[in-house]
């Protein structure tokens, strides 16, 4: 089966880490991609330019990199990167992770013997270095436990998600949410008749940590995760229970202390 991976980068992050992210994708993978598409979402640094420079000597056409005028954030971003994707099968990959050397092989592997138009898997976490896991996000296995699951929780870990490009298309893609288009793309996703599975065991290994979790905090987060809950409400993804359940679970931890998100971080993982 032919795939896609999908990327986008822009000016805040790290050429290194860039360069290390395609050299997972490609130089270390047991299946690699027929293209990737590299969405450049508004004007780079030189740094970032010249990783970008040198990937596309060494790939040729199976880097596709896509310019963007100005930053437009990441959802509009990939979803002009779908447009792009010649490929019914596309994984998404972020510039600062790093994929496992059979991630893709895994996945595809999945997709050709289950019914199903969604594959993610666990990610490791780490901070300083890849070696130095700080911890791993498990999300379930099968399509009822994932539903389920959603209902709480993000059930679906986005850097190391494989998915089909209909199936995303019949859905909206991805919309406007701040710092939550992936969940809204996952929920509409259930709801139009898609079939989810995940991978029981680490693809990626995800740039996170503490950092990462207490950027995610304070009232604008607090707002935008509100905003999103009152989206699924509408869409009668949530029962009036079930709302007021994922209230009182996820929003009180977004306007709390940091030291105590950082408890909280713990014992979730």
């Amino acid at each position: 089966m032919k795939f896609s991976v999908l990327m986008s980068v822009y000016f805040k992050e790290d050429a290194d880490w860039l360069n290390q992210a395609m050299r997972s994708v490609w130089d270390e993978q047991t299946l690699k991609p027929n293209e990737i598409v590299l969405v450049k979402d508004g004007p780079l640094t030189p740094e970032l330019d010249d990783v970008i420079s040198i990937w596309r000597d060494k790939l040729g056409n199976i880097l596709q990199c896509i310019p963007l005028e100005e930053n437009v954030g990441l959802g509009d971003a990939l979803n002009i990167g779908l447009k792009y994707c010649s490929n019914e099968i596309i994984a998404r990959m972020d510039t600062d992770d790093i994929a496992l050397p059979q991630r893709f092989e895994k996945q595809l592997v999945t997709l050709q013997q289950e019914d199903v138009d969604i594959c993610s898997a666990w990610i490791t976490e780490f901070d300083v270095a890849p070696s130095l896991a700080t911890g791993t996000r498990k999300i379930p296995e099968y399509h009822d436990a994932i539903a389920q699951y959603a209902k709480l929780r993000n059930p679906i870990n986005h850097p190391a998600v494989m998915y089909k490009k209909s199936a995303v298309e019949k859905a909206g893609g991805y919309r406007k949410m701040m710092w939550f288009e992936d969940y809204y793309l996952w929920v509409r996703m259930l709801l139009t008749g898609s079939k989810f599975y995940n991978i029981q065991e680490p693809l990626v290994l995800m740039r996170a940590g503490m950092a990462q979790l207490e950027r995610r905090s304070g009232i604008s987060y607090a707002k935008s995760e509100l905003a999103l809950l009152n989206r699924f409400r509408s869409l009668r993804f949530l029962t009036g229970c079930e709302y007021c359940k994922a209230l009182l679970l996820r929003i009180p931890v977004r306007v709390v202390p940091v030291f105590l998100v950082r408890a909280t971080y713990k014992y979730l993982r």
